[in-house]
């Protein structure tokens, strides 16, 4: 706060009750419009200007807004217009005395001040959890590791993933000696050999494990024999008896011929390898990671009916993925168990296409002679295996790649309630993805992310020693010593972010800050931690937090979260007009939220026995608050699977602690989902979630551990080869014009101010040239192409726009105050046409209105060079729609928020859960009083049906229909939009 001249406050000896601090602008609007009366006022801090205040009057139903700011001695004025002296003041009250007299040069003399609500110190002792009270240690006799069971990962991982000792030891390093000396002129393989003896010396007690290592072995240099070997294994398996012994003979017969085979045939595949690949790195500059082992996937061709008449029946196929070879073998069955197989390296496989109504369906294009191309059709087991297939072509494409830069990274997001006892030595189940829930399959499991992201809360571990217990674990699970690149901590909230060594020189602009949120938000018991940074020419935000817990508490919780938005100083500083939900290409939140379920223990305990969990996502608080747009505005969360992760017995996953004896009586504290990840992104970026689930091994907390992991694409630090271009040759982003309608009662004129890294400053509009209402609470601005700047950006390649993003926030005239804030992507925007968008304004995390508009991106012909970026390989079958033609493919509860989303202003139809304390009268005029609704772009059928199934009595509605497009897209023509005015009589 800004001081008085003589040293006094600037709100005087105690703050006035017309004070309300930390007020946002549309808040303050709505205590105006509540109290009703011309002169009504109040002043609330500046949100443009740090120790500046906002004075906010009342006149003909219209909020008028007056900035006050302090000069260099700390005298206090009213921003006046050019020429005019203003009248400086000590402190606020002083200055607010002058203009409770008539005459002042204010719209209306201040008359009727609006006090602030006076409301009651609320602790966060959650007198149903408990969870403020330290834990019950584990019984000293029990472990505090989960014992091996039939679902625990072992000591024998290694085994379990196909990696016997004859494989590991070989495949680990020593065959790219054996490929130096070849490279020599060597005609034998001494490292192999030696390997084989090793093995065979344990023969008589390790037929199998030998067996099973040279089926690897024989994947990398021989496949036609590795499926014969898998055969024998599987038939050891099933055969015993008197059987046994014979099977042990053919066996070793088969064995023999192998031993004596498999040197020359890995002799002539590593004398192909060292003709065409490049010559490997010396031996100690290479990253000792494990090697990922030739995959497996049976799979059925699909054909047509017409196809399958003539071949008579399906035919089964064997697709082999040889990542750290960089090839793909397609092996068909033929008569008499014979196998023909051929074999594509990773330059020849075109695109991944997957089917959007079948999930377990993929087309594959090859290439079969040059510039001619076939595509096949296969039926996986699962859509599990069809993803963990198009994980590893990705990965076999991404390690073979030519380009110096990833386009696409992968990430573990963790979140863990550790209940202020130390974790389990080893929390493998976390870091692997196994569990409930989605879950990774157990081809790609042990492939190592590029970033891991751990949050924990009541963590009692001291900094350094969680996160080098957590390096230690990746370590153990990847052999790859991961580097932490930040640790932020409050009190017991930590967040750790841990990268591959290999990016770690591809990460800067670190940064990580807290916000308490606890008693008074003074206390750091409750709150966030984030970090941020860039990886490249990408930016990435993670916060962990820990809200208030309580079942009643739903409205806490929302402001616990809407000051960590607020408050939490991450990203760019040039960026401070817009909260961490926009600063971020991709922002995740993750932590215990603490919202819980509504609805009773019983039926919530017999749909979790039954493994029903819609029903209680329902009832879930998160998710109803999210749907009414309180909190976690536009973000996105994976469909659940997994049940409810606390409140769980400690050392055990099959009870509940439902019940607890308080000094108050019984508490019932209901199973609920507390622990979540969420994440929220750019327009037209790449981001998919590839498993979020929970442990159910770790059970030394009251929560299970949940993870979540994703696929990211990332962009480089842009370089021009032509460098920079002449005048006429560089591209231009242009607005033909642009139109908002923003949630206010103030009628002042607006500007828009455009970010962008893209754009060497930002820049700013002039004022709008239009402007109308056909609601008190609604202002229509509009802007045309004179109004509007053209933008030039810092580059001119089509490869680099593309990428970008460009950032707009709405501002008043009068206070410089932000109305509402969106983002944009350049790459649809990019022609020789101009193009439509539409999106939505939001501000201090609530939805604000909606802004429209058109413009193009125009980029010189020269500089339209661009290539495919990896996770553009991948698409989806768009004649496969999954849904028959005619109908909808929206559920009930998708229309419903299709319908709310297209509204201007969304009104809330059910009753608002307020605090105790809060006032129920409402305003005619408030925002939350849904008697009156401008409805555009929404089809007439549906809103004529939702209007009569969810509003009391309409009196009219309009017959014209348009269809609307979808909101989150840029639409390349101009939607017919259109007014629906439904007054209602409350």
């Amino acid at each position: 706060m800004a001081g008085g001249g003589c040293g006094l406050s600037p709100l005087g000896p105690a703050p006035p009750m017309w004070y309300h601090r930390d007020l946002s602008r549309a808040a303050a609007e709505e205590l105006l419009a509540r109290a009703g009366r011309d002169g009504s006022f109040l002043v609330r801090d500046s949100e443009s200007v740090n120790g500046a205040y906002a004075l906010c009057v009342l006149f003909q139903k219209h909020v008028h807004t007056y900035r006050v700011l302090p000069d260099d001695e700390g005298f206090l004025a009213v921003q006046t217009s050019q020429g005019v002296q203003p009248k400086r003041f000590k402190t606020l009250p002083e200055l607010v005395s002058l203009y409770l007299q008539p005459s002042q040069g204010l719209v209306t003399t201040l008359l009727y001040p609006v006090d602030r609500e006076e409301t009651v110190l609320s602790d966060d002792r959650d007198y149903s959890d408990g969870e403020d009270e330290k834990p019950p240690l584990p019984p000293r006799s029990a472990s505090t590791s989960t014992p091996p069971g039939p679902d625990t990962p072992t000591e024998s991982t290694p085994a379990a993933n196909g990696l016997s000792t004859i494989s590991h030891e070989y495949l680990k390093g020593s065959y790219a000696l054996d490929l130096e000396a070849v490279k020599q002129g060597a005609c034998s393989l001494p490292h192999l050999n030696k390997t084989l003896v090793a093995s065979c010396k344990r023969l008589n007690g390790e037929v199998d494990k030998v067996l099973t290592g040279l089926e690897i072995l024989s994947k990398v240099f021989d496949q036609q024999s590795a499926f014969m070997v898998s055969k024998m294994i599987q038939q050891s398996v099933n055969q015993g008896g008197d059987q046994e012994l014979e099977n042990l003979v053919t066996k070793l017969a088969i064995l023999k011929d192998l031993l004596s085979s498999i040197e020359k045939k890995a002799l002539k595949a590593l004398q192909d390898m060292s003709l065409t690949s490049p010559c490997s790195p010396p031996l100690h500059s290479m990253r000792h990671s494990k090697a990922i082992p030739v995959q497996a996937f049976e799979v059925k061709l699909d054909v047509y009916l017409a196809e399958l008449t003539k071949i008579g029946k399906s035919q089964k196929y064997t697709l082999s993925v040889d990542v750290e070879g960089g090839r793909l073998v397609v092996m068909k069955k033929v008569k008499d168990n014979q196998e023909d197989w051929i074999t594509y390296t990773h330059d020849k496989i075109r695109q991944l296409i997957k089917s959007q109504r079948v999930q377990n369906k993929l087309g594959i294009v090859l290439e079969k002679e040059k510039d001619k191309s076939q595509r096949k059709d296969f039926i996986f087991a699962s859509a599990k295996k069809r993803e963990a297939f198009c994980q590893l072509l990705q990965l076999m494409k991404n390690k073979h790649s030519n380009q110096d830069e990833p386009d696409m990274i992968s990430i573990f997001i963790g979140t863990f309630n550790m209940g202020s006892v130390p974790s389990p030595k080893s929390v493998a189940s976390w870091v692997l993805c196994r569990g409930l829930g989605k879950t990774l399959d157990e081809m790609t499991v042990a492939i190592p992310h590029d970033l891991y992201v751990f949050g924990s809360q009541e963590n009692s571990v001291c900094d350094r020693e969680w996160v080098e217990s957590l390096r230690a674990m990746l370590k153990d699970q990847t052999e790859l010593d991961y580097k932490p690149i930040a640790v932020q901590t409050l009190w017991n909230i930590k967040i750790a972010v841990l990268v591959k060594p290999e990016h770690e020189n591809r990460i800067s602009h670190v940064g990580m800050s807290s916000v308490k949120t606890g008693i008074a938000n003074t206390l750091g018991n409750k709150g966030a931690v984030g970090v941020s940074f860039m990886f490249n020419g990408t930016s990435f935000g993670f916060v962990n937090c820990h809200l208030t817990s309580g079942n009643e508490k739903i409205a806490r919780r929302n402001q616990n979260y809407l000051d960590i938005l607020r408050l939490l100083s991450l990203g760019d500083k040039q960026l401070s007009s817009f909260d961490i939900s926009l600063r971020f290409t991709h922002l995740f939140w993750l932590g215990d939220l603490n919202y819980r379920l509504d609805m009773d223990i019983q039926e919530i305990l017999n749909y979790i026995n039954r493994k029903e969990f819609d029903p209680l996502l329902k009832v879930d608080q998160l998710n109803l608050e999210k749907d009414k747009n309180k909190v976690f505005f536009r973000f996105v969360e994976e469909e659940i699977s997994f049940p409810p992760t606390y409140r769980y017995e400690r050392g055990s996953r099959d009870t509940y602690v439902w019940q607890k004896q308080k000094a108050t009586g019984m508490r019932t504290n209901v199973p609920s989902w507390c622990d979540r990840i969420l994440w929220k992104s750019y327009p037209e970026t790449h981001i998919v979630c590839n498993s979020y689930g929970c442990t159910d091994d770790v059970v030394t907390s009251d929560h299970s551990p949940v993870f979540a992991t994703f696929e990211v694409g990332v962009t480089s630090q842009f370089v021009s080869k032509k460098g920079l271009p002449k005048s006429s040759e560089q591209a231009y982003i242009e607005f033909e014009s642009i139109e908002a309608i923003v949630k206010t009662a103030s009628r002042t004129k607006f500007f828009i101010e455009f970010y962008s890294t893209c754009l060497e400053e930002f820049k700013k509009s002039y004022e709008n040239d239009t402007q109308s209402s056909d609601n008190i609470n609604f202002l229509r601005v509009g802007w045309s192409n004179k109004q509007l700047t053209t933008l030039k950006p810092l580059l001119s390649e089509i490869e680099y726009l593309q990428d970008q993003h460009l950032l707009l926030t709405v501002k008043s005239l009068d206070g410089y105050e932000s109305y509402g804030e969106c983002v944009l992507a350049l790459k649809s925007m990019i022609g020789s046409t101009a193009q439509q968008f539409e999106t939505c304004l939001s501000h201090r995390g609530e939805e604000t209105g909606k802004i429209r508009g058109s413009m193009r991106v125009r980029v010189p012909s020269e500089r339209m060079g661009t290539r495919e970026r990896l996770y553009e390989w991948i698409s989806v079958d768009k004649d496969e729609t999954g849904a028959p033609k005619g109908k909808s493919t929206m559920g009930p509860r998708a229309g419903h928020e299709y319908f709310l989303t297209l509204c201007f202003f969304v009104c809330s139809l059910r009753p608002k859960q307020e605090a105790a304390n809060s006032d129920s009268s409402i305003s005619k005029n408030s925002y939350n009083n849904p008697a009156y609704y401008i409805l555009e772009g929404v089809p007439n059928q549906s809103a004529a049906a939702i209007s009569a199934e969810l509003l009391p009595s309409p009196t009219s509605a309009n017959p014209q229909a348009a269809k609307a497009p979808h909101p989150t897209a840029s639409a390349r023509t101009k939607p017919p939009w259109f007014t629906l005015e439904l007054p209602l009589m409350l």
